[in-house]
């Protein structure tokens, strides 16, 4: 029992160590698409706390939100992690339909309140804001 904690406890210490050398190396990008690219998760999940707390947001909007959530901090993916570029795919495909979905049912600029990244990346991930009907 006690080596299987021991191994238990090496495991999550190289687990964390790597976290930390991924933070490290992701802030030492220069600015641009991959610094964008390796910022996009942890902006989702802040996005969806702050989203699942807001009072404007709907129902449904939320469910999906948490959904993506979720998905994001579960450890069982369609895509397993640690397959290079491809690893993290199904998880930035979920998020950003779930804030597609979203984009539809809540004013843009909630969601852009609630973005702590670059601003054009979330307006390109939602796209054109639909024009208002003209007059006729």
């Amino acid at each position: 029992m006690r080596d299987w904690l021991i191994g238990l406890g090496v495991a999550l210490a190289c687990l964390i160590a790597s976290w930390a050398l991924l933070v490290l190396l992701a802030r030492r990008l220069p600015p641009g698409i991959l610094r964008d690219l390796a910022a996009f998760i942890p902006d989702c999940l802040t996005t969806v706390r702050r989203l699942r707390k807001d009072p404007r947001v709907p129902r449904r909007a939320k469910i999906a939100i948490v959904f993506a959530g979720l998905w994001l901090a579960s450890p069982i993916d369609l895509i397993p992690e640690f397959l290079p570029v491809i690893g993290p795919l199904d998880d930035i495909v979920v998020v950003a339909l779930a804030l597609r979905y979203a984009g539809r049912q809540v004013p843009r600029e909630v969601l852009l309140a609630a973005w702590p990244g670059e601003p054009r990346l979330l307006n390109r991930l939602l796209g054109p804001t639909n024009p208002e009907p003209a007059d006729r």
